[in-house]
């Protein structure tokens, strides 16, 4: 029970890294979505999905970058700034951009912490398995919960040559199996696993106690998790396999674009409904006298 109430009670029990072990306990799945901005948390946060992820996917994504690595950490900030305001119920995690975590302990702890205190993140994500345990305990034994993510890492795009399914050799398996119980002992609450064969993701997802959220990882995982514009027909790039589209937005927006363009044309736009008007005149003051 919680000592501290607070307004999320109202739209339903609040997602905490314990409410998504809990989940994975249970045998429930685990929903995820990224979100970069209030409208689209906002949403996603009343239709009941369990985790945001403030992804630095907003670089390819939103911005249109051909990778994640031009990704900043004030754009992390400035994004997850706006989808905790949204957040009521849902878990808010905020990706640590490359190069944020990568250079020093104290450097990826102090990156963290400014992620939690300046913008409200709730938890933080980071690539990378064994390599990345001893960033992942220091990070954690500061008081901020990690995410970790193993298989295909678009930060290291360039190091495994390309956005690749990983993990299909018996020696890659088993290295993601020792990075997944590498992370899990240095204190990470979840994992993300990403672009690698389903067989190996129920591998992973049995040999470890905390939850794992998929993305390209086939159905076994705790979780899923997909880019939102991805969902929701709104990305210009060919669509992964793993995608499915459960809207086609473009052609809606489109459509409203164009029908805004005909009108200011052609001058139905702002009709008198849409326009404000000078207040009109007093009436004249009478005086005393005057009849």
């Amino acid at each position: 029970m919680s000592l501290y109430p607070s307004e999320s009670a109202a739209a339903g029990l609040k997602v905490t890294t314990g409410s998504c072990l809990a989940k994975k306990q249970r045998g429930e799945k685990i929903s995820c979505l990224t979100a970069y901005d209030y409208p689209f948390a906002r949403l996603l946060d009343e239709s009941g999905i369990d985790v945001l992820l403030v992804g630095d996917s907003w670089g390819m994504a939103v911005a249109g970058g051909e990778s994640t690595l031009a990704v900043t950490l004030e754009e992390m900030l400035i994004a997850t700034r706006a989808v905790r305001r949204a957040a009521r119920r849902a878990l808010v995690v905020a990706d640590m951009p490359y190069g944020s975590y990568q250079v020093s302990q104290p450097e990826a702890v102090g990156n963290a912490i400014r992620l939690v205190k300046e913008a409200g993140a709730e938890a933080v994500k980071l690539e990378g398995g064994e390599r990345r345990a001893g960033v992942v305990r220091a990070i954690v034994e500061a008081e901020v919960p990690v995410m970790g993510h193993i298989g295909l890492t678009p930060q290291s795009v360039n190091l495994q040559g390309g956005y690749r399914v990983q993990g299909r050799s018996a020696a890659a398996a088993e290295q993601l199996l020792r990075d997944a119980r590498a992370l899990e002992q240095a204190g990470a609450f979840s994992l993300v696993l990403e672009g690698i064969p389903r067989e190996l993701a129920a591998r992973i997802t049995a040999a470890v106690g905390i939850p794992t959220i998929g993305i390209g990882a086939g159905p076994d995982c705790d979780g899923q998790v997909l880019v939102l514009h991805d969902l929701l027909g709104l990305s210009f790039r060919p669509r992964p396999k793993f995608v499915r589209a459960y809207a086609d937005l473009a052609p809606a927006v489109r459509a409203a674009a164009e029908a805004f363009r005909t009108e200011v044309e052609s001058g139905a736009f702002p009709a008198d409904r849409e326009s404000y008007h000078m207040p009109s005149e007093a009436a004249p003051v009478r005086q005393p006298h005057e009849a």
